[in-house]
């Protein structure tokens, strides 16, 4: 019997191949991505081919309009999901990105709000 004995190594993805990744996996040509982040796609192409490196706005664009985290944009590596007791994961969103809808814990209007304060 035959066994079968692989050596070699795992290949190292650049900048470039983790940006077009990024945007494959959203479903995005790099039209798309143009209009939805403001890079123009020539921009885009030369980041993707690692002729240009992108600067942080680009890569914090990039990650927001693909869905993958920055950090894995910036350096490869994911950064481990929060486990909450029940085990199960727990997302965490940065406030700050989206409107609030509730004020001051209650439901009351905002003008009404503001009326009581005056």
């Amino acid at each position: 019997m035959t066994t079968l004995t692989v050596a070699g190594s795992v290949p190292e993805w650049t900048l470039g191949d983790r940006l077009r990744k990024a945007r494959e996996s959203a479903g995005m040509n790099q039209s798309t991505l143009a209009e939805t982040t403001g890079i123009s796609r020539r921009s885009i192409s030369s980041y993707e081919s690692s002729e240009a490196m992108p600067k942080r706005p680009q890569l914090i664009a990039w990650a927001l309009a693909t869905g993958v985290p920055l950090e894995w944009l910036e350096t490869g590596a994911e950064s481990p999901r929060p486990v909450g007791p029940d085990g199960g994961s727990h997302e965490v969103r940065h406030q700050g990105l989206e409107p609030r809808t509730r004020w001051f814990g209650a439901s009351a209007p905002v003008v009404s709000l503001l009326e009581r304060a005056a």
